[in-house]
């Protein structure tokens, strides 16, 4: 039974090369969201709902239900696939679930992309000069080179994909999702509980949103947005304990 993860944004799949190091296992399968390291589909507006379906596209591919794990943006679309085909999973993890709360606001960087003119001037910047993303990122706990991997993927179709989802995600598109949350304790779920993690809700927020999940909760204190990357041997640990209390 494979282990699929899907990394969120402005990410390529090098987000998970130091947790995957650690975790050890031999049947992992990481996807790229159509735009963030893998090719955008002809006429792709880059909706939740288009990444949603995408996600549910590739988890029928593999034939039998996953253990799925998503970082960032990643953490939504498998949210989303937890909620609406729970049949695809064995299990899944997000650390995105506060998201979904209904007084959550998105933090400033998204509701400047989410606003005409400036969120256009904003990824051209990315794009140009990844410098000052990468500047940040690394302020908040992303190992340097694993931020230069990522930089790669920094394109113009990314910048157009960043654009579209994060204006459909504009509220109350997050809080009309979350109404839903009760249908992923269908399955067994982990929310991942970053304490510095600043861009995904309170912890009053996370913890509500997990327990409408039916969610466990694993609180790791003192790591931020990129836990996987600032402590893959705890974040390993905490995946392994989960998956091995439900028969994995």
């Amino acid at each position: 039974m494979p282990v699929v993860m899907v990394h969120g944004n402005p990410e390529t799949d090098a987000v998970w090369s130091p947790l995957l190091a650690e975790l050890g296992l031999p049947d992992v399968v990481r996807l790229s969201p159509p735009g963030w390291g893998a090719p955008a589909p002809d006429g792709w507006t880059a909706t939740v709902e288009e990444y949603r379906r995408w996600l549910v596209s590739e988890l029928e591919a593999i034939g039998e239900p996953v253990d799925l794990v998503g970082h960032d943006w990643g953490g939504g679309h498998a949210l989303n696939v937890a909620m609406t085909r729970p049949d695809l999973l064995r299990s899944w993890v997000s650390d995105l679930l506060g998201c979904f709360d209904p007084d959550y606001v998105w933090h400033p960087l998204a509701q400047g992309w989410q606003t005409r003119g400036k969120g256009e001037e904003a990824v051209a910047a990315m794009v140009d000069d990844p410098s000052s993303r990468l500047d940040d990122m690394e302020s908040r706990g992303l190992a340097r080179a694993v931020g230069e991997q990522m930089a790669r993927g920094y394109d113009a179709t990314m910048a157009r994909c960043i654009l579209g989802l994060y204006r459909d995600a504009a509220q109350p598109t997050m809080a009309r999702l979350g109404e839903n949350l009760p249908a992923a304790a269908a399955r067994p779920g982990l929310a991942v509980l970053a304490t510095e993690d600043r861009n995904v809700g309170t912890d009053e927020m996370r913890r509500r949103a997990a327990a409408r999940a039916g969610a466990e909760v694993a609180v790791l204190d003192g790591l931020g947005h990129w836990w996987m990357v600032q402590d893959p041997k705890r974040a390993a640990a905490v995946l392994h304990d989960f998956w091995s209390s439900h028969g994995g």
